[in-house]
């Protein structure tokens, strides 16, 4: 009897299918967001965010240091003031939390590579990413303010800031700032790609960041469009941004796809508040294994063409990369 030859699928044991594999994790791609905290001493839990803290000056160092145990080498700060206002003032006040929180930082381990969040909302009385006329962001007025932010951190010793306010022209501000400010080679990574989405809600408790009233999608991205995306990347690429980012990561795994496809910068992308409590949420109803959702979105991310990963998850993600278990 002839047997008729066939196209086969790989049949192999473990030590050949990860030499197969056509998408690598590594650590040094993982950053893990932290949350700093002027009114607090010492840790507290983050109830939205099971699993993760709010952190005060005296202890934010602790983070770094449970990050570095784990591997993870990279982290983003996030700043909860005691002081907000009208124009989110202390956003770039040189004693402000996220800048005494880099100084800290860098005076004890200064190769752990901090990036900034730079955004009003957490600074804002009334929660919003930027200067109000009315009700409505004023746009232009607002990117001084986002300059002088993103300097402020500069000067503390921030290695890389993240404009993360969606407002039109900021990337060319805060370039423009931190050229003539004396800080050319600080790199900025855009969120370019932020879409209005409903995956924020914990993220938002936990920084104390909501809205007063109405809500962000007169300057974040619609979740219909496609296209758009891909232009709000050619704009942050032409005004100066080193690394473009696309936020939320799962619901937007063909932005991803697309933007990497067609940008030659590195590409980061963040999973957000909505995306880590949803797992924790079915893994503590016993729905899901945890570990294993943990790492299969994270691959999918990286699958879809990411460099880089935002994600709460980063310290075990680096662990399971480290035992073999991703990677």
């Amino acid at each position: 009897m002839e047997l008729k030859q066939r196209p086969r699928r790989l049949r192999a044991n473990e030590a050949v299918r990860r030499l197969c594999r056509e998408t690598r994790l590594s650590p040094d791609s993982l950053i893990y967001p932290i949350f700093v905290d002027e009114t607090l001493q010492g840790i507290r839990p983050i109830e939205s965010l099971p699993g993760q803290n709010h952190y005060g000056m005296d202890s934010v160092c602790r983070a770094v240091e449970e990050s570095l145990a784990a591997g993870v080498t990279h982290g983003i700060l996030f700043g909860l003031p005691a002081h907000k206002d009208a124009c989110g003032s202390s956003a770039w006040d040189p004693d402000g939390v996220v800048q005494r929180a880099i100084r800290a930082i860098k005076a004890r381990y200064p190769d752990f590579y901090v990036i900034t969040d730079v955004c009003l909302c957490e600074y804002t009385d009334h929660g919003h990413c930027g200067l109000l006329r009315g009700q409505e962001v004023d746009n232009d007025p607002t990117l001084e303010l986002l300059a002088k932010v993103a300097l402020s951190h500069a000067q503390a010793g921030a290695d890389m800031v993240a404009p993360s306010d969606m407002m039109d022209g900021r990337v060319a501000a805060i370039r423009a700032a931190l050229d003539c400010g004396g800080c050319a080679n600080t790199p900025i990574m855009a969120y370019s790609a932020k879409y209005a989405s409903a995956f924020y809600g914990p993220f938002r408790a936990a920084a104390g960041s909501a809205p007063a009233f109405g809500d962000r999608r007169g300057y974040q991205m619609d979740p219909h469009n496609r296209r758009e995306a891909l232009r709000e990347c050619a704009l942050d690429a032409a005004e100066g941004a080193d690394i473009l980012m696309v936020k939320p990561a799962l619901s937007y795994l063909d932005i991803i796809r697309e933007v990497a496809d067609t940008s030659s910068l590195p590409l980061c992308a963040y999973s957000v508040s909505g995306e880590y409590a949803m797992i924790k949420a079915a893994a503590a109803a016993g729905l899901v294994d945890e570990h294993r959702i943990m790492c299969e979105s994270a691959l999918s991310v990286f699958r879809a063409g990411a460099d880089m990963l935002i994600t709460y998850y980063a310290r075990e993600l680096a662990r399971a990369i480290a035992e073999g278990e991703i990677g």
